[in-house]
């Protein structure tokens, strides 16, 4: 009888470090904030909207939550793939870009799930030396900024994994 108990103890303890090591790899994210430094919730309704109601390189602030929907080439170092979000009743796409100066991240796959922070921008036209977005709209910027001007920082949780500080490791 006693063998049984330790044996049924032993095969508890190693569920439980089993269910710890399952829960250790999703991690909380940093706080998403705003321009002014204010903790931003997810706004994919709003980013929708500008999406399809702001002028070409109009600027502001993303939070959202989606899941890969297309790959796109990388260039210059820098990840572009696209998200589909959803919003109440309203579905659409996004181009993230993910500049792997930050840290290097997994190949992103279809299907993974993903939140980022970052800088949005409507992106019709050509910017620039900037090319459209095949979406329409991108968010960047979904790191850390390491100088603390210009940009709040941002990040990119793929899987429940956060990147974009620079290892590009699990923080």
């Amino acid at each position: 009888m006693m063998s049984w108990i330790k044996t049924w103890m032993i095969v508890v303890g190693l569920i439980l470090s089993q269910g710890w090591a399952i829960a250790l790899e999703t991690q909380n994210p940093p706080a998403c904030k705003d321009t002014k430094g204010k903790v931003l919730p997810i706004n994919a309704e709003q980013v929708i909207d500008w999406k399809h109601n702001t002028p070409n390189k109009f600027e502001a602030r993303a939070h959202l939550k989606g899941i890969v929907s297309k790959l796109y080439p990388d260039k210059n170092g820098h990840r572009h793939f696209e998200i589909t979000i959803v919003s109440q009743n309203q579905e659409d796409t996004i181009e993230i870009i993910y500049n792997e100066d930050f840290g290097k991240m997994p190949e992103v796959e279809l299907d993974m799930k993903v939140e980022t922070c970052g800088d949005y921008i409507t992106a019709k036209e050509t910017n620039g030396p900037y090319p459209p977005s095949p979406d329409g709209a991108i968010v960047h910027w979904v790191h850390e900024n390491p100088s603390g001007k210009g940009h709040q920082d941002g990040y990119v949780m793929l899987n429940g994994v956060l990147y974009g500080f620079g290892s590009g490791k699990p923080r």
